[in-house]
């Protein structure tokens, strides 16, 4: 018998409502303020993550999906969402419009990765990005956008981390000072850490091994390193936030995932803080456009996944409304009463009205047993009696009571109720 792929899931009727609550409320934030929705490929050129989000990053190291495709090209699955988007934004001209230019995406992204909860190798999210402007009132935009959004959802006890990591000005002075901290406590990290000591060392700060942790707490500050123009960016970042009433934590270890991130970087984290719980994050990238080989353009922008918001919203009782149901169960009781209950239940629909149409040879019993586990309002059904005599068995499930009415006449009543109900 065959099985979702392992790191998969299937998305079943019952937990649908968890996923339109959260793609609605973050359709509806974007377009509040002002980004336009784009919709990407599944799979990119693989060298168009590589140059993105860096060649020595776990996720171009260990986790993509890459393959060759009939024609020999080298194409991987989405890994991100950043990078296709200012690919898309550089190969569409985007740069004659009116800038920044502000788009969101609701995307699918693919990590070969261990399952974890809230996590999945094919997983889901909420991407906003705001590209072609240094100002860093849209780092605070971002930034605020998110937090208004999960506030939105109803979530609580969460934490903005906020962290500069400078640009390419002050960045390779900070890199000098951090890999001085670490090389004579080499022999204590872990194997990952020391390779990156050499390779990426600013993800030693992100290493999430218990033993390499009281290293990294202790290791300087980034923000004690920033040029003067990092300096002033990331203080007007701050008070931006401060005057919105979000509260922010500075969290010096703070670096985030992919190499293309300059200066702003941050997260969401939950109470129940571990290796991978945050709810989202993002940074600024004002170098991305020129490792994808196109002019210099500045972005910021976050990512939120879908899965880790829903796990959350049931952990903390959120109440989510249910999906629409259907209002009526349509069904024949013979073979004489088909015709007519198709019929009925295409003028209701024709009206607006949700109805289902029961099919197949069944009892009065069997039938009413069908609209009651289906939750809906009205029972119509068409037996021999009722088509002779051009009626039918109305049922209001609520008050359990079937009235003999004309087809019209229980058309209007079912109609009414429905728009009384609005």
């Amino acid at each position: 018998m065959f099985r979702a792929p392992r790191g998969t899931q299937d998305v079943v009727p019952d937990d649908v409502p968890y996923w339109s609550y959260v793609e609605d409320l973050a359709r509806q934030f974007a377009i509040l303020y002002g980004y336009r929705e784009i919709r990407t490929p599944t799979f990119e050129e693989t060298s168009l993550f590589r140059r993105g989000a860096g060649e020595v990053t776990d996720v171009v190291e260990k986790e993509m999906y890459s393959f060759l495709d009939k024609g020999g090209n080298d194409v991987t699955l989405r890994a991100e969402g950043t990078a296709p988007l200012m690919r898309a934004y550089l190969e569409h001209g985007m740069h004659t419009l009116p800038q920044p230019v502000r788009l969101f995406s609701i995307i699918s992204v693919f990590r070969y990765d261990r399952p974890q909860a809230g996590r999945y190798r094919e997983h889901h999210q909420f991407d906003c990005e705001a590209i072609g402007d240094e100002d860093p009132a849209l780092d605070a935009e971002v930034i605020t956008l998110l937090w208004r959004f999960y506030g939105a959802l109803g979530l609580k006890d969460l934490t903005i981390q906020l962290n500069s990591i400078g640009d390419p000005n002050c960045r390779p002075a900070y890199i000098e000072r951090l890999r001085s901290y670490y090389e004579p406590q080499a022999e204590q990290l872990c194997g990952d850490c020391r390779r990156r000591l050499s390779t990426n060392p600013l993800r030693l700060l992100d290493c999430k091994v218990p033993t390499c942790q009281p290293i990294a707490e202790r290791a300087p500050s980034f923000v004690e390193s920033l040029c003067e123009p990092c300096r002033e960016h990331f203080a007007f970042v701050q008070r931006a936030l401060d005057a919105e009433d979000i509260p922010v934590v500075l969290n010096h270890r703070l670096v985030r995932g992919f190499d293309y991130y300059t200066r702003t970087v941050f997260e969401v984290w939950p109470r129940e803080v571990g290796g991978q719980s945050s709810l989202g994050g993002g940074g600024r990238y004002d170098g991305l456009a020129e490792q994808l080989g196109g002019r210099h353009v500045p972005g910021v922008g976050f990512g939120t996944g879908i899965e880790r918001l829903i796990l959350n919203l049931r952990q903390q009782d959120v109440y989510v409304p249910s999906s629409p149901r259907p209002e009526a169960y349509v069904a024949a009781l013979s073979d004489s009463g088909r015709d007519a209950a198709s019929a009925f239940a295409g003028q209701l629909r024709a009206q607006g009205v949700p109805a289902i149409l029961g099919v197949g040879q069944r009892s009065i019993r069997a039938r009413l047993r069908h609209a009651d586990a289906a939750g809906v309002r009205w029972t119509v059904l068409f037996g021999d009696d009722e088509v002779r005599e051009d009626k039918v068995s109305l049922r209001d499930m609520e008050a359990s009571s079937p009235e003999l009415l004309s087809v019209p006449a229980a058309l209007e009543q079912v109609i009414s109720a429905r728009e009384r109900k609005k």
